[in-house]
């Protein structure tokens, strides 16, 4: 994995140095400084567990609360026009 860490050119140029007087790469600094602070993190960081139902019952789920009067206010031809409706793109011509 890669992680980008924007830093101002003051703090760049003194993690440089830092390094350079400990005659280690700037690399090598950050991962020691990065090995401390997962070794002091107290607990196990707990991973987001993925939902494993398929993506229709989701939104099922979630469409459950919606009122039939506010289903009647959709557009009938939202699917074949999605990007008039989506992005302003002008109806198509059938």
């Amino acid at each position: 994995m890669h992680i980008t860490l924007p830093l101002q050119p003051q703090e760049e140029a003194r993690l440089i140095a830092v390094a350079r007087s400990k005659g280690i790469s700037t690399e090598t600094l950050v991962r020691e400084a990065v090995d401390r602070i997962l070794a002091d993190a107290s607990e196990p960081v707990e991973q987001t567990k993925l939902e494993s139902r398929p993506v229709w019952e989701m939104i099922l789920d979630n469409m459950r609360g919606v009122p039939t009067e506010e289903f009647a206010t959709l557009p009938r031809d939202g699917a074949s026009e999605v990007d008039h409706y989506l992005y302003g793109h002008p109806k198509r011509d059938r």
